[in-house]
Parts: C-alpha cells; sequence; structure tokens
C-alpha cells in the first residue's frame, strides 16, 4: 500500500510514543520512513530500528518544530536523501499543565509554540513539496480537549483547537493541488508524555470514554494509516476522533 512512499513523522523518536507507534504502522505497509524530534542520537535510534525490523528505509533527523527552517530542513532531507514526499505527520506536542489562574506565560508560549506553531510551519514545509508533485497527505494529531475543553490544560486546549481549524483552513486551500490535510483527535491515550500524570487524573480521563480501556498509541497510528493510505483520497479537512466515544455527539 505505501511500498516507495516516503512520510515525515516529528515527534517520532520515543518507542513508547504515538510518534513512533505512526512510523511503525507506516514501515509495516513498506513506507520509508523520516524519524524527527529533538535529539538526534535518538533519532538516529529509532530510525535504525524500524529499518532493521520493516526492512524499509528509515533515517534520522533532528529538528525543532517551533523554527521554521528545522521544518523546511526536514523535507529537503526526505526528498535528497530518500527521493520523495507523500506524507507528513504533525505529532511533536508537549504538556506543561497547571490551573488556569496559576499558568504562566512561559507554560502558555511553550504549548502554544510546539503544538499549533509548529504545525504551520510544517504544513508549509509539506505543502511547498507536495504541491510540485500535485499529490500529498497531512495528517496532525489534534485532541479531543480542543473539542470540549480540558480542565488544568488551557494551554493544550486551545492550541489543539486551533490545530482543528488550521486543518480545515490548509484543507480548503490546498484541495485543488490533490494535498488531502486531515486531523485525528485522540482522547486518553497511555504514552510516556500521558504517563507522567497522576494516577487520579489518569483515571478520571479513563472513565470519560465508554469503551472499558485507555487508548494505545497503535489505535492512534492505524487511524493515521488509513487518512494517509489511498483509501481515503477523497477525505480532506476532517477531523477524526480516536477517544473510545469520549466525545460522542460532537
Amino acid at each position: 500500500m505505501f511500498k516507495d512512499k516516503v512520510a515525515v513523522i516529528t515527534g517520532s523518536a520515543s518507542p513508547q510514543g504515538l510518534g513512533c507507534a505512526t512510523a511503525e504502522a507506516l514501515a509495516e505497509k513498506g513506507c520509508n520512513v523520516v524519524i524527527s524530534d529533538i535529539n538526534q542520537e535518538n533519532c538516529d535510534k529509532t530510525a535504525k530500528m524500524i529499518a532493521d525490523k520493516y526492512g524499509v528505509k528509515a533515517i534520522g533527523v533532528a529538528a525543532n518544530v517551533t523554527v521554521k527552517a528545522d521544518n523546511t530542513a526536514l523535507a529537503t532531507a526526505a526528498v535528497e536523501k530518500l527521493g520523495r514526499l507523500d506524507i507528513w505527520v504533525n505529532n511533536a506536542g508537549v504538556l506543561r499543565d497547571d490551573l488556569f489562574m496559576r499558568m504562566s506565560e512561559e507554560a502558555w508560549d511553550l504549548v502554544q509554540s510546539v503544538c499549533l506553531k509548529g504545525v504551520f510551519f510544517g504544513i508549509q514545509a509539506a505543502t511547498k513539496v507536495m504541491m510540485k508533485a500535485k499529490y500529498g497527505k497531512v495528517v496532525n494529531i489534534a485532541s479531543v480537549a480542543g473539542l470540549v475543553g480540558s480542565p488544568g490544560q488551557a494551554n493544550y486546549a486551545s492550541a489543539k483547537a486551533g490545530v482543528i481549524a488550521l486543518t480545515k483552513t490548509a484543507a480548503r486551500e490546498y484541495a485543488s493541488r490533490n494535498i488531502c490535510i486531515n486531523a485525528i483527535a485522540p482522547g486518553y491515550i497511555h504514552t510516556g508524555m500521558t504517563g507522567v500524570l497522576p494516577d487520579k487524573i489518569k483515571e478520571e480521563l479513563a472513565k470519560m470514554a465508554p469503551l472499558p480501556r485507555p487508548g494505545t498509541p497503535a489505535d492512534i497510528a492505524r487511524a493515521v494509516r488509513f487518512l494517509a493510505s489511498p483509501e481515503a483520497d477523497f477525505i480532506t479537512g476532517v477531523v477524526l476522533r480516536v477517544d473510545g466515544g469520549a466525545a460522542i455527539g460532537l
């Protein structure tokens, strides 16, 4: 399904994260991947693991998604080292939770910069290459928090709401170039990032979903793979909830 295709996945070096699971899900079907995160050594380790496990080409490229030039360099590396760029997954994210009245400007700015501005820069970098090919798939990782809000996450929820609006706007602008831009809105997913939350909060988050288990990175990865596949060639501007039913009715 993805033989000879090339995907860039930001925030994908952590073995416990959504990004790595997405890279593996794509590689499993023959996609070559660019693993990107802040630390080059971690990128290289994950890229080697995927290449060895799935027999695809995989490279590691360190990048800070909040820097426009780093996103451009990611796209350039995909084309120069792997020959093309078909899929871009804006996955990188951070949490700096606090109550609204106590949240610092620094916590606000960091989360907005990584989770929203980083997606903006990623879309720009990806589509600049994809427009030449007149084909491409961009998948943005949003969150159910961006749909319903989340106490203690004013910075994160508002950034993810921005990602949803950004996805819809970009989908309209790039549709004429045959570029599909969609978003996944995960509910509570057990990852390395959410694993640091207090047990009480994790229990409360898990109870929000009717399905009787927390989500896994693989649940999200399979949804991303579908939206990145030819099977979704007539789908753009969609926000797909993968949340165990937590936001039923929206």
